[in-house]
C-alpha cells in the first residue's frame, strides 16, 4: 500500500517532536506534568464533570496519574482506555484505583477487561476527555501515533476535549486528515490556552 503525501509528512514530524519529548530532561518533565495538572483541576468544566475519561502515560509523555487520583478523592468517576488492537477501536473502562490496571496492548497499562465501560451515547453525566498527543497545534488539532484509536473515539464523543502538551510541542499548523478534530482547550505548563479560530 502506497505511503501518501500526508501520512509521509504526518510520520515525519512525528519522528522529530517524538525526540523533541524525549530530549526534555526527566526532572523538567515531572515539573511540567505536576503544573499542567494543577492547571487542569482549576478548569470549570473538570469542576462540574461528573466523569473524566484519562490515559495511562508511556514513554516521555505528560504524567496525568496525579490528576487522576485527585479525581477520585474528589468523587469523580473516571475511565482509561483499552484498545482492540484487531480493529483499531478502544473503550473506556471505570476503575476505582490503581489496582485495575494491567499490561496491554503496546505496553501501556490499560483497565481490566471486566471492568464497565463507558459508552458515550449511553451512560448517564457530564463527561470531559483528557487528550494526548506527540504535537498540536495553535487550533487544537493533535499528532498521535498514528494508529487512529483517538480520531475514531472522539467522532462519537460529545463532551469537552482537553488537550495536554508541553509548550514546545506546540506548532504553528499540522497536516490534517478528514478525521481529525481539533481539542476545545489546550493546556501547557504555562497555563490554560484557549485554541485559535481557523478564519
Amino acid at each position: 500500500m502506497s505511503i501518501t503525501p500526508i501520512k509521509r509528512e504526518k510520520d515525519a514530524i512525528r519522528k522529530e517532536f517524538s525526540s523533541k519529548r524525549d530530549s526534555i530532561p526527566a526532572q523538567t518533565r515531572e515539573l511540567y506534568s505536576e503544573k499542567i495538572c494543577n492547571y487542569a483541576k482549576g478548569l470549570i468544566s473538570f469542576r462540574h464533570a461528573d466523569i473524566i475519561l484519562l490515559y495511562a502515560p508511556i514513554k516521555s509523555e505528560i504524567d496525568i496519574l496525579p490528576l487522576a487520583k485527585f479525581a477520585l478523592e474528589s468523587g469523580k468517576r473516571i475511565a482509561f482506555p483499552r484498545c482492540n488492537t484487531e480493529n483499531r477501536t478502544m473503550k473506556f473502562h471505570f476503575i476505582s484505583s490503581f489496582d485495575d490496571f494491567e499490561i496491554g496492548a503496546y505496553g501501556i497499562r490499560e483497565p481490566k477487561a471486566h471492568l464497565p465501560v463507558y459508552d458515550p451515547e449511553k451512560t448517564s453525566g457530564v463527561a470531559i476527555c483528557f487528550v494526548p498527543g506527540i504535537a498540536f497545534d495553535v487550533y487544537g488539532y493533535r499528532l498521535g501515533y498514528g494508529k487512529g484509536y483517538y480520531d475514531k473515539f472522539l467522532n462519537v464523543f460529545k463532551g469537552s476535549t482537553i488537550g495536554f502538551a508541553f509548550s514546545d510541542l506546540i506548532t504553528d499548523k499540522l497536516p490534517r486528515g478528514r478525521f481529525d478534530l481539533h481539542c476545545d482547550i489546550m493546556i501547557t505548563e504555562n497555563g490554560i490556552k484557549q485554541i485559535k479560530i481557523e478564519k
